[in-house]
Formats: C-alpha cells, sequence, structure tokens
C-alpha cells in the first residue's frame, strides 16, 4: 500500500519561502515512503472562475482548461498539501482563482446530490496547509484558512494540519528559520504514518 501525496504550490514565487517549506514536507513524506508529487500554479493553463453557474445544471465546469484535470488529481491524491503565502492577509490570487473553479464540484454535491464524501472516506484523506508570512502578527494567517478550509471539504478531505511560519522578514527567509523545515519534514512522515494506519484497519 503506497500513500499518495500531492503537493500545490500557490506561490507566484518560484522556489521562495513556502514552496521550500512544501517541498520539505513532501521530502519528508518521500522518505516515509509516499509517493509525491508537486504542482506548480504558475505552470498551469487555467482560468478563474466565471460565476456562469452552468455547473448547477450539469456538474461540470464549462472552461476548457486544465482545471479541472488537476481536480481529478486531487480527488485521486490520499493527502493534499496546499502551500500559499499570505499576500495582503490572504492567500494568493494564483490558488484562489483555482479554489474558486471547484465549484462544478459544490453543485455536484449539494445541487445535484450525486457527490458524496462518507465519514469513512473523509477520515482515510488528509489535507495540510502550508504558508509562510513576512509579518510577525498571530493572525496573520486567519484569513487564509476559511478558503482552505472550502477547498478540502469540498474535495473530501479532512483538513487535519496547518504548517505555517510567520516573522519571514525578521529571519531573513525560511532557510534561516531555527525550527520550521525540519518541524515540515516530520510532519510530511508524520502524516504518511498516519495514513498507513488508518488504511490497514
Amino acid at each position: 500500500m503506497t500513500i499518495t501525496i500531492l503537493g500545490i504550490s500557490g506561490s507566484p514565487h518560484r522556489h521562495g519561502n513556502t514552496e521550500t517549506l512544501l517541498d520539505s514536507f513532501l521530502d519528508g513524506a518521500r522518505v516515509a515512503g509516499a509517493s509525491v508529487e508537486k504542482v506548480v500554479l504558475t505552470d498551469l493553463n487555467y482560468a478563474p472562475c466565471r460565476g456562469c453557474n452552468a455547473c448547477h445544471k450539469t456538474g461540470n465546469c464549462i472552461v476548457k482548461d486544465e482545471a479541472p484535470g488537476l481536480y481529478d488529481r486531487i480527488l485521486a491524491a490520499d493527502c493534499v498539501a496546499v502551500a500559499s503565502p499570505i499576500y495582503s492577509m490572504g492567500i494568493t490570487a494564483q490558488l484562489k482563482g483555482f479554489i474558486d473553479r471547484a465549484q462544478y464540484l459544490w453543485a455536484r454535491k449539494f445541487i445535484l446530490k450525486t457527490l458524496d464524501f462518507s465519514p469513512d472516506h473523509i477520515k482515510k484523506h488528509k489535507g495540510v496547509f502550508i504558508s509562510t508570512a513576512g509579518q510577525n502578527q498571530t493572525n496573520v494567517f486567519d484569513s487564509a484558512f476559511p478558503a482552505i478550509t472550502a477547498l478540502f471539504h469540498g474535495t473530501g478531505f479532512d483538513y487535519s494540519d496547518n504548517i505555517v511560519a510567520n516573522n519571514m522578514d525578521k529571519y531573513n527567509g525560511i532557510k534561516n528559520h531555527p525550527t520550521a523545515l525540519q518541524e515540515a519534514y516530520e510532519k510530511g512522515q508524520q502524516i504518511v504514518r498516519e495514513l498507513e494506519k488508518i488504511k490497514s484497519t
């Protein structure tokens, strides 16, 4: 039994603080035996939701781009780690635009009643949010949590953990943070062990 983990980087800044923290989490998961994949949203061709509500009738998005394909990969994963730095007290535009495109899944779940995630399914699928922020405010991540919650709940994942590191301005980057990268690495290993245990029962 191999655990599959999908990392999604929502940062427009390649190999910056947040993607580096995500990489550490994925490295830990890989060492623990998981099959790991990373997707960078800036490499994908997708548009934000049009708000046309066509999916409320069909259950499908009429926009033909790469967003639905990535949602298929999310639905197929055992764990999804979504990463975004904090911009203007929230997640990036790239990630928010992608989350909004899950409206067709919402329509299947709540309007058409063709999609359902049982408690057992949710228990076996873990969602993790990874983020960094320049500021040292204790509430700097708070505005990000509702959108991340909507993403995980809408795709059948147990929102199980946050891996966050603030005060990047003081540390001059994540690589100078005394504990964040190691903690992310260890949590990558931990979530693989948890999923293996859950799926074996």
